[in-house]
Formats: C-alpha cells, sequence, structure tokens
C-alpha cells in the first residue's frame, strides 16, 4: 500500500467539497515568506533503486578508529541485544498511551526503569526523554516548578556541562523567563570550586546543574557542591554518565542528602553511534518530586484475579492533561533504544557494566600516558579523569585532525570553538573497545604529523 492511499480523484473530491481549488489553498493564511517547498526531494523511485541507493549511501561510512567521545561512545554491543531488539515484537511498537498496551512492552519499560532507578540510587525513573540536552532542559523547567521554596527562576549552569546540551537548554528555557547563570571552571583542574561559589551564598536560585564526570572527562566535587546547594536552598540536579555509575558513587548517595533531579544521554547503554542517532534520555527524581516529572510511568500491579501485570501509573504530558496542566508537551519515549538498554545492561549485569567502565578508565589512562610522550603533547587538567581528558597539541589542530582522518583515526573533538580559552586543547577518549596496538597507532601516527 502507497505511504499516502489517497488517489488523485479522490486529492479533487475532497478539495471540490470545502471549496479549494488546490492544496496550496488549504495554507493560504501562511505568510508567503514563511513558506518552504521541498525543492531538494527527488522524485519516488521504485524499490529496486531504493535499495541500492541506500546500500551506496550506506558503503560511504567509514570504519575507523575513533577516539572520539564528547557525550557520544563507541562501547562493545553484544550481539544479542539488537537481534532482541529488532524482533518484530519490540520493533514495531511505539508508546503504549493506554494502560491495556502490550504487556511486554510495559513490561521492558518497568524494568528499564528499574535498573535505572538502581544505578542512579534514586527513587523514579521515567520511562526515558528524546536525548541528554532535552532531558537536562526538562530538569530544569522541573526543578523550577518544583521548588517551590525559590522565588526565582535562575539556574547555576557549570561551564563544564556539555557545550551542546547548554545551547539546547537556552533554546527550550529562555523564552519562559528562565535565567542560566554560567559558573567558570578552575583554569588548572577543569572543575567548578566550591569554594568559588561563596559569593553567591544567600541567593535566590531554583537549582544548580552538576555534571559526573563533566564535559572534560573531569571528576567534579560533587558531595561538596550538592551540600553547599542544598544549604541555599537550591535543587540538585546531576548530568551522570550511565556507565561511570558503576565506578562512581551514584547521584542519589552525593553529599548529605543526595541530587534532586538525575538526568543524562542514555547512548553508552547498547545503542551503536549510527552516524548520529537515535539517542534517548533518562532522568530519575526523588519520590517528592514524581509529580513534576515529565514523560510517564510504568508501575507493577495485579489484576482482580491476583496476577502481575503492567499498566502506566503516571502520564503527565499534555496528551492526558490539559495544556496549562501538563508538565511537557515534548517528551516522548524513545522507545526502541530504551529496549536495546534495558537488554544490554540485564546481559551485562552489574559486573559487566563495572569490567567496561574499568576498562574504559584504564585505556585512556595508557593513551594519556603514550600521547603525552610525544614532544609537543601535554595534559592540559590535572584532576582525576573518568575515560576522557584534554590535551593540548602544539600544532594546528584542523591540520591535525584531517590528517588523522585520512590514516582512518578520529582524533578527538577540538574545543577550540567551545573553550577558546584553552587554546590548541583537543578531547580525546577510549573505551574498552580499543586494544594496546589502537592506543599505539595512535600514538605513532599523531607523532609523525607532529614531527613534520
Amino acid at each position: 500500500m502507497p505511504f499516502i492511499p489517497h488517489t488523485e480523484q479522490e486529492v479533487r473530491d475532497m478539495l471540490a467539497a470545502v471549496d479549494a481549488a488546490g492544496v496550496e489553498d488549504l495554507y493560504d493564511e501562511i505568510p508567503a515568506e514563511l513558506r518552504s517547498s521541498l525543492k531538494q526531494v527527488p522524485a519516488g523511485l521504485a524499490e529496486m533503486e531504493i535499495a541500492r541507493l541506500m546500500a551506496a549511501r550506506a558503503a560511504q561510512d567509514e570504519h575507523a578508529l575513533c577516539f572520539a567521545g564528547a557525550g557520544a561512545y563507541e562501547h562493545h554491543i553484544p550481539a544479542a541485544v539488537w537481534e532482541i531488539t529488532t524482533r518484530g515484537e519490540f520493533y514495531t511498537a511505539y508508546t503504549p498511551y493506554q494502560a491495556e498496551a502490550s504487556q511486554g512492552t510495559l513490561q521492558v519499560l518497568y524494568e528499564y526503569q528499574t535498573m535505572m532507578a538502581g544505578l542512579t540510587a534514586m527513587a523514579v525513573s521515567n520511562a526515558s526523554l528524546y536525548d541528554g540536552a532535552s532531558a537536562l532542559a526538562e530538569a530544569v523547567l522541573m526543578a523550577v516548578r518544583a521548588n517551590r521554596r525559590s522565588k526565582s527562576k535562575r539556574i547555576l549552569m557549570p561551564a563544564t556541562v556539555h557545550p551542546a546540551y547548554r545551547r539546547v537548554v537556552h533554546a527550550i528555557v529562555h523564552n519562559q523567563g528562565i535565567e542560566l547563570v554560567e559558573l567558570p571552571y578552575c583554569a588548572g583542574e577543569g572543575h567548578t570550586v566550591a569554594e568559588s561559589l561563596s559569593k553567591f551564598n544567600g541567593e535566590d536560585f531554583a537549582a544548580m546543574v552538576i555534571p559526573q564526570p563533566n564535559f572534560f572527562g573531569v571528576l567534579e566535587e560533587v558531595d561538596a557542591l550538592t551540600d553547599w546547594a542544598h544549604a541555599q536552598g537550591m535543587l540538585v540536579i546531576g548530568v551522570v554518565n550511565p556507565v561511570a555509575l558503576a565506578l562512581l558513587k551514584p547521584p542519589g548517595e552525593w553529599g548529605q542528602a543526595g541530587a534532586d533531579i538525575v538526568c543524562g544521554e542514555g547512548q553508552p547503554l547498547g545503542v551503536p553511534l549510527s552516524s548520529g542517532g537515535p539517542y534517548f534520555g533518562f532522568m530519575c527524581c526523588k519520590q517528592d518530586w514524581v509529580r513534576q516529572m515529565p514523560g510517564r510511568i510504568v508501575g507493577r500491579t495485579v489484576d482482580r484475579d491476583g496476577r502481575p501485570g503492567f499498566t502506566l501509573t503516571l502520564q503527565a504530558r499534555e496528551q492526558h492533561i490539559r495544556r496549562s496542566k501538563a508538565t511537557s508537551n515534548i517528551c516522548t519515549n524513545q522507545g526502541l533504544a530504551v529496549t536495546a538498554a534495558t537488554i544490554h545492561m540485564s546481559m551485562l549485569g552489574v559486573d559487566g557494566l563495572e569490567r567496561v567502565a574499568a576498562a574504559s578508565y584504564a585505556n585512556t589512562r595508557r593513551l594519556v600516558e603514550k600521547l603525552c610522550a610525544l614532544p609537543g603533547v601535554a595534559l592540559v587538567f590535572t584532576r582525576p579523569i573518568f575515560h576522557e581528558a584534554v590535551l593540548s597539541i602544539d600544532a594546528p589542530l584542523p591540520a591535525v585532525l584531517d590528517e588523522l582522518a585520512a590514516h582512518g583515526i578520529v582524533g578527538g573533538y577540538s574545543l577550540q570553538e567551545d573553550y577558546p580559552e584553552l587554546g590548541t586543547a583537543l578531547l580525546v577518549c577510549a573505551t574498552e573497545t580499543k586494544t594496546e596496538a589502537d592506543l599505539q597507532a595512535f600514538a605513532e601516527r599523531l607523532g609523525a604529523i607532529l614531527n613534520k
């Protein structure tokens, strides 16, 4: 069946019924300068032609040796994860809007929520959001709603939060009167110094964002930052890497009382890089704020015969609540990616996830040692890191990265645009997928380039 099932005659009949000469008449209230056309979209192709076209485009993807992280990470994904995820029962299912939706889909979401709550040491998890950046924006909106002790709409946002996340948050919240106050980082250690926050003592802020690890891969002083924020009447929003939580203290245990809201990007949990997506955002919170959480929550219950079952227990979005009462109107359930993450976590288990995190950390340390042994390369920050590090390169970064790419190596993420004050700084990453030979190949190629 064609995607648009109406015949040309049916279209003419419908237009005649509303006294319109053509489809364009249906949009005559839109000013001409605001209209866009799809002139770049080619005409329809036959199935065989489409198959050849897509195969040719897929072949353009190069399988380079990747040492870039910056929010998207190359982890090993067991073959069984997507073999199960792409079964018809999961692959074609979408968001369960009704309580009587597929029990299998609901159970997967329930198991996912349970795992994420356990990983973050929080009381509640929702059934996911678009991605890590929009999840942080939703967390900011949630904190402003939830913190009724605060009369302001001001948020403390460290400069060490992912630059793309900060831009997305600004785009979503600035027209709602929410102000993001940027916190500088320590030039020598790459983190937010807790003692430097004393200048904000007594000021009214709704929340403070704390990344762990931060965008530089540096570990923040989460206990001190959390306790200071709570002492000032703020809520704490943790932005975390889920794999790192296999080794690091979970945000539910930060400081004396733990973070209030936790969010981040779930891509490291079984979702491949896939040329840019799709990803999914996760969000967890304390029980106190559950009714301010956007999205939906799946619960476990029993039917009238006492048999266990799963159902939607909270759906605080515009499709279920009057728009003015909804917590969000952009949240979604990235169901397929969440299914993969659930299967991935269940296959690895606690020990497996810890081994992945430990191997990623160890590989990054070895990579930093090898690269810093080269003339003109130095480690920028001295604090502990997780599986990313910032290096200073004594050479023009664009040329270095281009030559590395020409030899099949993605050499990292340049920080020159987002953090010009760092000069020719490069963010490099190594996960458990890298072998000793991979690390040595990167070091030798970079050394050859710098020797030129």
